[in-house]
């Protein structure tokens, strides 16, 4: 018997360089969580897609551009969170003190995702996530 994997379940969103594009980048993730009935880890998703966005619009957006917000649900498996943006900028790994009011978002994807990292794309990066959930959708 011969059985083919199924290609993954795919949404993707553009977002202005504006203060209201991480709500609206939640609200389409959380539609899409939705759609594929994905309540399990919707939480740490949402969270997750709000410390990237945001980081995208702080550090990775030039003026006049935006990002993109991709989601690939692997059927039964693993749910990927992409952010693309388009701007120059490294990631680092997170390294926040107590004391400090920022830089605490990469900590909070470390913790709350299975697996994060980054990717290099012509022009910018790509900042991804990864949750396992069992059960999901074929």
């Amino acid at each position: 018997m011969n059985v083919e994997a199924q290609p993954p379940l795919t949404r993707a969103a553009f977002f202005r360089k504006d203060r209201r594009s991480v709500r609206l980048a939640r609200e389409f993730v959380r539609a899409a969580l939705a759609d594929w009935a994905l309540t399990a880890r919707g939480d740490d998703v949402l969270l997750c897609v709000s410390e990237l966005a945001t980081n995208a619009l702080l550090h990775g957006v030039p003026p006049g551009r935006g990002f993109a917000v991709l989601l690939m649900l692997h059927a039964g498996s693993v749910l990927r969170v992409e952010v693309h943006d388009s701007g120059g900028g490294e990631v680092r790994e997170p390294e926040a003190s107590a004391e400090s009011e920022h830089g605490r978002g990469l900590l909070l994807v470390a913790a709350l995702a299975d697996k994060w990292g980054v990717e290099e794309r012509s022009p910018g990066k790509i900042v991804w996530a990864e949750f396992g959930c069992r059960g999901c959708p074929a």
